[in-house]
């Protein structure tokens, strides 16, 4: 296997769930060209630089994840989103070593198809996130204080989203303003949720 990071046996050697099904996903990842990083604590896979994959164990299930799985077919109906608000990022689960053996020649396919959709460079197309909805307590908050809105939209797209599912989630109209109120420190300070 080339590529093979120490980093990366370090990190393995050190865990004790979901070792065997990482030594088995590594394995394959690295058969398939990629190089191999230890990136916000987990086993994170790359092609010409760019990442494409990283392996994961939860409590429940063990994981592939894959960056810009949204771009791939699917289809055998295996990959599901990472978070309910999930855009692009696509997993594929596991529950076994056994499991990934049998699913393999899948497995490889899929990461094959993600390397070439790299290649071919294509880009992920995201909903305009300006265009999402903006609860109308905060829009009335923006609207009372201007600079409020000016220091909302000099926020990054991610965290502008962020906040604006932050502030719809609760069902009532209290506890909306209540969330409004307490993070506008954090807006004006151009700070994301809990940074």
């Amino acid at each position: 296997m080339n590529g093979m990071n120490p980093v990366v046996d370090e990190y393995i050697g050190k865990i004790t769930k979901w070792q065997a099904e990482t030594e088995k996903l590594r394995e394959i990842l690295l058969n398939c060209g990629l190089d191999e990083a230890l990136k916000w604590g987990k086993p994170c896979y790359s092609f010409q630089k760019s990442n494409l994959f990283v392996i994961q164990g939860f409590k429940e299930y063990f994981a592939l994840l894959f960056f810009k799985g949204s771009l791939l077919n699917d289809v055998n109906g295996i990959l599901r989103k990472t978070g309910e608000n999930t855009e692009v990022g696509r997993h594929i689960r596991f529950s076994g070593v056994d499991e990934i053996v049998e699913m393999e020649p899948i497995v490889k396919a899929y990461i094959y198809e993600a390397i070439e959709a790299e290649k071919a460079g294509l880009k992920v197309s995201r909903p305009n996130r300006d265009e999402m909805r903006i609860p109308e307590e905060f829009q009335q908050k923006m609207d009372e204080i201007p600079l409020l809105k000016t220091a909302f939209e000099a926020l990054t797209p991610g965290r502008r989203r962020a906040y604006l599912l932050y502030f719809a989630q609760p069902k009532q109209t209290q506890t909306r303003v209540s969330r409004i109120e307490k993070w506008l420190p954090q807006i004006f300070n151009g700070k994301g949720l809990n940074e």
